[in-house]
């Protein structure tokens, strides 16, 4: 009897719904995932290295040159190494000077005659990672970015009822989640 009346009503059957939108989003996200994992390894190491750019230093000998007022000192040293002209130059010291170009720098030893030039050149893979994860481009990519945190927002939700019993959310999957909130308000007030 129990049977036939189930029959003859329709039942959502949201727990599978659930189950699918979890997996199918979860496909959908992956490629994200591992960019925003990937960038977010690199970036959380910014004080030993730059993820961005990988710098190559150069170096390149010239006739010494006798120190005169700073910009015959800077002319001497470009007409030297045969560089453009710089957007800057600066003298630690009146053998020293340091050239600024866009993106690269030349720091020449007028007494050495020995200069040091270094270049960035950017890594190619963790450089576009790096700029969509910082979101650099802003416009479109923010519309998608916040579609993916949304995503992101809806995987944990979603996967706190795709299992029943002692494996689901009622179960051990409470304490998970309790530890899951207290590491991060630990460390915030314990810092």
């Amino acid at each position: 009897m129990r049977h036939s009346e189930s029959r003859g009503r329709r039942t959502i059957r949201w727990r599978h719904w659930n189950r699918s939108l979890h997996r199918d989003v979860g496909y959908f996200v992956l490629g994200l995932t591992v960019i925003y994992a990937v960038s977010g390894v690199a970036v959380n190491h910014t004080r030993d290295w730059n993820p961005n750019y990988r710098f190559f230093r150069q170096v390149e000998t010239f006739a010494p040159i006798v120190p005169g007022d700073r910009a015959a000192t800077v002319a001497a040293v470009v007409d030297a190494l045969e560089l453009p002209p710089p957007v800057d130059a600066f003298r630690h010291r009146p053998d020293q000077v340091t050239l600024f170009y866009e993106g690269w720098s030349v720091e020449a030893d007028l007494s050495a005659g020995r200069a040091v030039i270094e270049r960035p050149r950017r890594r190619p893979v963790l450089y576009a990672f790096n700029r969509l994860h910082l979101n650099r481009d802003r416009g479109l990519w923010t519309w998608v970015a916040d579609l993916y945190a949304l995503l992101l927002l809806f995987m944990p939700l979603s996967g706190l009822f795709i299992l029943r019993g002692k494996n689901g959310f009622a179960g051990r999957g409470k304490w998970l989640v309790s530890l899951g909130i207290v590491l991060p308000l630990g460390y915030w007030l314990l810092r």
